[in-house]
């Protein structure tokens, strides 16, 4: 044995050796910079520079939305994990498994009340990390919950939208997820209650063609696709060439589909003042100043 190249240079190596973060750096869809994961969590997940608006968790989101990143969880219902049974190329209850030890969430929906600038309101948020942020039955409990607790709590209802379509694997009762949330909207506007839908990237298929279209006011992110067929199977089907842009955010402001494009940080503060808008509610010079909610621990 080479004692010199065997013992002593390896642990010369280790000795020096320094751990990096896989996660130290992030590169820009836009620009391909390389920016600090850390710069990029301070500003909100919007890159520094290229403001583009990085896809967050529904913990994130909620925690950047509700006035000092505190809220009240509101607990879901319950419903059946794999109702049919379902298999392609892995079983789907497998694949909810591997979502729900990825995300620490059950299901693609997070539903949770507090204050928004002072302004009470229940937010909804869709996780895309968990399977796309698809709709199931459970998904479409989850978003019927939240707009009942809007009721009980006579709160605006704000959902922030972030989905690709309904989920398959489980058939049709995915689907009549589209009519239940379509009727929980309208009980909402029965009660005289504002909603108001933030389009995030990306919004697109059954989502689009239900409860992410029946806002009262339509709010979109910069840069977020939104639509409910893709672009490219769009081109197959009318063979043409789409403009530049298509399906964006700012493109859909300019063609009447969508009302506003805010950037994430102003988001609160334009939630806050629509909700006081719509529900008759005088501003506040100070909208901090307003009484916490009660801590993130209690359930409702």
């Amino acid at each position: 044995m080479n004692w010199i190249s065997e013992v002593v240079r390896p642990r010369i190596k280790t000795l020096f050796k320094r751990e990096t973060p896989e996660n130290l750096w992030i590169k820009c869809p836009d620009s391909g910079q390389m920016v600090f994961h850390k710069d990029v969590e301070a500003n909100g997940y919007v890159i520094p520079g290229s403001e583009h608006h990085m896809r967050v968790t529904a913990p994130e989101r909620l925690r950047l939305t509700f006035d000092e990143g505190k809220w009240l969880d509101v607990a879901l219902p319950e419903v059946a994990a794999d109702p049919l049974k379902f298999r392609d190329e892995k079983r789907y209850a497998d694949r909810l498994k591997d979502a729900r030890a990825k995300t620490g969430a059950q299901d693609a929906f997070k539903i949770g009340y507090g204050r928004v600038k002072g302004l009470p309101m229940t937010i909804a948020v869709q996780d895309f990390h968990f399977i796309g942020g698809t709709i199931g039955t459970a998904a479409g409990e989850a978003f019927i919950k939240g707009a009942e607790t809007a009721i009980e709590k006579n709160t605006p209802y704000t959902v922030f939208a972030a989905s690709g379509g309904m989920r398959m694997q489980e058939g049709i009762l995915s689907l009549m997820q589209m009519p239940r949330t379509t009727i929980a909207v309208r009980r909402l506007r029965a009660a005289g209650l504002p909603y108001f839908v933030v389009l995030t990237d990306p919004t697109t298929g059954g989502v689009t063609a239900s409860y992410a279209m029946l806002g009262d006011i339509h709010i979109a992110e910069p840069g977020a696709l939104i639509g409910f067929a893709g672009p490219r199977v769009i081109e197959q089907t009318v063979r043409e060439k789409l403009p530049d842009g298509f399906q964006r955010a700012e493109y859909l402001k300019e063609h009447g589909m969508v009302d506003m494009v805010v950037h994430r940080h102003e988001l609160p503060e334009t939630l806050a003042r629509l909700g006081r808008l719509l529900t008759k509610q005088p501003a506040v010079k100070d909208e901090t100043a307003a009484a916490p909610v009660r801590p993130v621990a209690e359930a409702v």
